[in-house]
This record gives C-alpha cells, sequence and structure tokens, in this order.
C-alpha cells in the first residue's frame, strides 16, 4: 500500500491546447487522473472498510450479529481471501492485455466488487461468501489495470509529471485506506451492525464507478486498446477450456456437498493449498522456458530469494487485519487520554504512518545514497524482515502483558503498526523496483503479477499457522515463532548478500 514517494514536478506547457487556450488539469497534471485518483480512493475506501469488520464479524457471537467462528477459522478466512485478491491480479492483467482492454477491465471489476459489497449487506452466510468471492474477482481485475492506466496519461516516458502522477495517485490509495475505518469501522462497530458497515462499503464503491463513468472522456485512448487481442480460434480454444474446467470445478464441488464434507474449512484448506502451489507452477514454468539465456535464469534465480522474503514479510504484516485486529478488539483498552473509539480504528495507523514517513524514507534513501551508504537491495530486504520480526516481539511483550483479562494500552498496537510500516517502507517500494530489473525480458510484463504472488504465498502460509494451532495462534508462543523466522530471514538475506549479488548480474 506504500506510495511511490517522489518529488512533483509540473510541465506547464503541456496545459496548453493545440489552440493556446489552457485545458483543464489535475494539479498541472491530465485531467484523467482525477477521474484514476478519486475511482482508485474510493475503492480503497470500499476495500479497507470491508476488511476492517471481516474477521469481527466472523467471530461475532449469532446474538450479536455475527457467524460465530471461532478465532482461528475467522482468521485463516480473512488470510485466504486475501491472498485470493492478490493471486487473481494475474489473470486480471491477462484479460486486459488479451481481452477487453485496461479501461473496461476497470469498469467491469468495479461493478464486480460493488456487487459482492451489498452481497456482504445481506444477512445469510450464502451470500456472505458469495460476496467475498465477487470482491476477490473484482479487485484482481481492478487492482492489475488502474496504474497501468495512470501510466497511459503520460505517453511520453520521459514526462516530467510522471512520477508526480504517480506519487499522486498512490496517495488516493492512502487516503481511502485511511478513511475507512473511521467511518465504515465506526458504522459496523455501531449499533447499526455490521451488515450495514458493509452496505456502506458498497455505496463507497458505487461513487467510485460514478466518478469512473462520468470521468472516462479524460483517459487516455490507449486505455482502451486491447494491446494482444486474441484471434477468433483462440477465443473459442479459451472458452472451450474454460466451460470444461468450470464443469469439473462444478462437479467437484458438487460431489464434496453431496457427500457432507462442504465445510468452511474444508473450502479454506482447498484455497491454502491452492495459493500456495500457484507460485510454484509459475516459477517453475518460467525457469523452464528455453527462451531465457543464462544470464535471465541466473537473476530469475537470484530473485527467488526476494521472492521468498517477500513471502515471509508479508506474513506477518497481512495479519494486521485478523490477527491484530482480534488483539484490538479482545484485549485492548478501547480509551486513550480519556477518549473512547472503536477498535477498527487502529485500522487507520498504517495509513497515516505511510503518509507521515514515506516522504522521509525517501529522503534517508538519496541522502545515503550521496554518501554512498546506501545499503543494498538485500540488506534492505534484510531490515525490512528484521522490523517486521520485531514487530511480532513487540507484540509477544503484549500478548504477556494481557494476560488474565488484562486490557492493554492502545500505545502497545501504536508501537507495532509503526514498526511495521517502517519495515513496510523498506521493503515494499525497494521490492517492486528489484521486480522490474530481474525480470527476464519475455515475462517483463507478468513480473508485477509475480510479486504479487508473494503477498499470495505468504498469506496462504498464515492461513496453514492459524488453521493448525488453532486459537493458540493468539498467544505469545506464536507471536515469538513467527518473529523469530522472520529475524533469521532478514539476517540470512544480509549473511548471504553477496551471493545474492551475484546472481543479480548487471542489476544493482
Amino acid at each position: 500500500m506504500s506510495p511511490i514517494p517522489v518529488e512533483l514536478a509540473v510541465d506547464a506547457a503541456s496545459a496548453v491546447a493545440a489552440n493556446g487556450s489552457p485545458r483543464k488539469t489535475f494539479f498541472g497534471h491530465p485531467r484523467g487522473l482525477s477521474t484514476l485518483f478519486m475511482t482508485e480512493m474510493w475503492e480503497r475506501f470500499s476495500f479497507y472498510g470491508m476488511r476492517a469488520l471481516l474477521v469481527l464479524y466472523l467471530v461475532a457471537p449469532h446474538d450479536k450479529g455475527g457467524l460465530g467462528l471461532n478465532a482461528a477459522t475467522g482468521a485463516a478466512i480473512y488470510s485466504v481471501y486475501n491472498a485470493m485478491v492478490y493471486l487473481l491480479a494475474l489473470p486480471g492483467g491477462w484479460i486486459s492485455d488479451r481481452l477487453w482492454g485496461a479501461r473496461k477491465t476497470v469498469l467491469v471489476g468495479g461493478v464486480i466488487i460493488m456487487t459482492g459489497h451489498f452481497l456482504l449487506a445481506v444477512p445469510a452466510s450464502v451470500s456472505f461468501f458469495v460476496g467475498l468471492g465477487f470482491i476477490a474477482v473484482g479487485s484482481g481485475l481492478l487492482k492489475a489495470n488502474i496504474s497501468t492506466m495512470v501510466g497511459h496519461l503520460y505517453p511520453d516516458k520521459n514526462d516530467p509529471r510522471r512520477d508526480g502522477g504517480f506519487t499522486i495517485f498512490y496517495m488516493g490509495i492512502n487516503l481511502g485506506a485511511f478513511a475507512a475505518p473511521l467511518v465504515i469501522g465506526t458504522v459496523g462497530q455501531s449499533s447499526l451492525g455490521y451488515h450495514f458497515g458493509f452496505a456502506l462499503a458498497g455505496v463507497g464503491m458505487a461513487l467510485g464507478l460514478t466518478n469512473y463513468v462520468l470521468g472516462s472522456r479524460n483517459l487516455s485512448a490507449k486505455s482502451s486498446v486491447v494491446s494482444s487481442p486474441m484471434s477468433r480460434a483462440e477465443r473459442t480454444s479459451m472458452l472451450r477450456k474454460g466451460l470444461f474446467w468450470l464443469a469439473l470445478a462444478v462437479a467437484f464441488f458438487g460431489a464434496v456437498a453431496l457427500a457432507g464434507h462442504l465445510t468452511v474449512g474444508w473450502v479454506t484448506w482447498t484455497l491454502t493449498v491452492v495459493g500456495l502451489i500457484i507460485p510454484v507452477i509459475v516459477f517453475a514454468r518460467i525457469r523452464r522456458d528455453k527462451d531465457l539465456s543464462t544470464d535471465e535464469r541466473g537473476k530469475l534465480t537470484g530473485y527467488i530469494w526476494f521472492f521468498v522474503a517477500a513471502a515471509i514479510f508479508w506474513m506477518i504484516y497481512d495479519q494486521s487485519g485478523s490477527t491484530l485486529s482480534l488483539f484490538a478488539q479482545n484485549n485492548t483498552s478501547s480509551k486513550l487520554f480519556g477518549f473512547n473509539f472503536p477498535s477498527t480504528w487502529f485500522q487507520s495507523l498504517n495509513p497515516l504512518y505511510i503518509m507521515a514517513l514515506a516522504p522521509v524514507m525517501a529522503w534517508l534513501w538519496v541522502a545515503l545514497h550521496r554518501r554512498d551508504k546506501n545499503p543494498s537491495t538485500a540488506v534492505k530486504f534484510g531490515i525490512g524482515l528484521a522490523l517486521i520480526g520485531l514487530s511480532f516481539g513487540v507484540m509477544m511483550l503484549a500478548m504477556a502483558a494481557a494476560s488474565g483479562g488484562v486490557l492493554v494500552t492502545p500505545l502497545w498496537l501504536a508501537l507495532v503498526y509503526l514498526v511495521q510500516t517502517v519495515g513496510e517502507l523498506t521493503l515494499s517500494p525497494v521490492g517492486l523496483s528489484v521486480t522490474t530489473k530481474l525480470a527476464p525480458k519475455k515475462y517483463a510484463s507478468q513480473m508485477m503479477g509475480i510479486w504479487f504472488l508473494a503477498v499470495t504465498a505468504g498469506d496462504c502460509v498464515a492461513a496453514v499457522l492459524q488453521q493448525v494451532m488453532g486459537d493458540a495462534f493468539l498467544s505469545t508462543t506464536s507471536f515469538a515463532i513467527q518473529g523469530a523466522a522472520a529475524l533469521l530471514a532478514g539476517v540470512a538475506m544480509v549473511l548471504y548478500r553477496r551471493k545474492v549479488r551475484a546472481l543479480m548480474g548487471d542489476v544493482h
């Protein structure tokens, strides 16, 4: 969720039309940026607002409007859902490239997301889980393409406004993420109930869609282009294969249901295994490609180090909406300096810290570079892993302080989120950069989707731990084990940095 921390630059000459009259701009940028900014802000508002309530709704007793699941199952469902969102970004990009183009794909994705949120608002467990599936599919379509559309607004890749445009766009992400728990979380935890909060998330997505449709005339024509359209024969073949796999899935799950085994836990385990297997298959397929040069194979091997490190990082980081949310609800005082607040408000700390610290981190790397002391990519990954491990070390202490039913001060979680955010700003932007640098030429456009698979893998590992450990996943032992694992992984990245550097070839 990190923004790209760079300076804003405005090219005033581009604001003049061919006839000499000034065109409307958005802070000196193409007008379409405002459309994409607002669309993404409202989509993130709906996404993070729903996510702030998700695990709380899953574990809340029936008499309090929830599904009454145990904490471990609720947390595992949350982890698997998050994993599927990032997994589906891979086919989302493919659909844009081969079938619909970015503009149409984002529109369809937004409609599916909105439908999913309103399905969550229906007080029935079946519609709820169907709604989660809709949101995951829609997010995969939208997430994979809306950032690409920002790039389309700047046909000249050397346009000095380009980086500034992405900075403004990513600020929209964090504004939506910051406001969502404060608004949707408050409503969902009020007497109005969780379903009203889910409906409010749907309204947020509806506002984003309305803005998108009304402002679509300001978008680049390139966003409507299908970059690699399928032939009629390819479409027919794809449809045939798609129907075959759909029929096979329906038959399989139908048989499981008839046998009486189609439970929430069974589906969660199935999706967890799928989320772990697919990244392995993707890497194996690319690694065996005979078109890759020896140098590209070496770089791909080096990238696996970063991929595994990122998966460990996201395994812990993405528990902010599950493990930490449950700790906030059950073990943390909801009062600070005499002010009472809902537990979902903790979810706003991360985007708040990002907006405050991203410019500081950007300045730090530049300052270190000028002094020839900028850490290597492997070292930055090591620092990020150490920090995320340290955050669970803090959680171990907080959990110990909460023993015996004591409600601990909110400052514990405030510190945990601060440490995690610094870790994110150390690892995530660098990970995006190294992904593009180490990508084999043949797979340059697919590597960003592969980076998202690290999130999928990490969340699936978290789901395994949560399902295997049961309610013990929310314990000092669990926090200690996961924190130590991340810390050791960080140390390994630093110790083996020269080996990783050698595999990276000419990439620095």
